[in-house]
């Protein structure tokens, strides 16, 4: 049995095993395996925001950047957002400083997207950059009721 408890880890083994249970997940678990490892930690801050069942909004604290300063790519469903330029380089040693607590250096995060998930854009106001994404359901995955017949009942009918 597979445990997703907080204390235990998520091996390899689990993802076969649940590979195992699922038809057309491929792309899902080689994304998990795979999955993009974040340069900087736990900076810059961020939150996902759902408005409703298909929008949500990135909003990452980048406190003294601004819009020159950072760059958004999209590649292959894994949305970068990252520092560029002179801005994202920490100069500690300029002395006009007595205490530095709003980091001024270079990031990268990246987050990994469903292949349902399309960004709609990005917008920089007051030190927080917004990234709009929405889900996309194709008609075809909606949900719809599936109509039950009664073959005895065609033949029948017929005659």
């Amino acid at each position: 049995m597979v445990s997703l408890a907080p204390h235990s880890a998520f091996t390899a083994n689990d993802l076969e095993r649940f590979m195992g249970l699922s038809i057309g997940f491929d792309s899902m678990f080689n994304r998990v395996a795979n999955f993009p490892q974040q340069e900087n930690g736990a900076y810059p801050p961020y939150n996902i925001r759902k408005e409703d069942d298909f929008n949500f909004v990135i909003e990452l604290a980048l406190a003294g950047f601004s819009e020159k300063d950072v760059e958004v790519e999209l590649t292959e469903n894994v949305l970068s957002v990252r520092s560029v330029g002179e801005k994202g380089k920490q100069n500690l040693d300029t002395p006009d400083y007595v205490h530095r607590g709003i980091a001024n250096r270079s990031f990268s995060r990246k987050f990994t997207l469903a292949d349902d998930i399309v960004v709609n854009g990005a917008e920089f106001e007051n030190g927080l950059l917004n990234i709009t994404l929405e889900k996309i359901v194709p008609d075809e995955k909606k949900p719809r009721i599936i109509p039950i017949t009664n073959p005895s009942m065609i033949e029948h009918k017929e005659k």
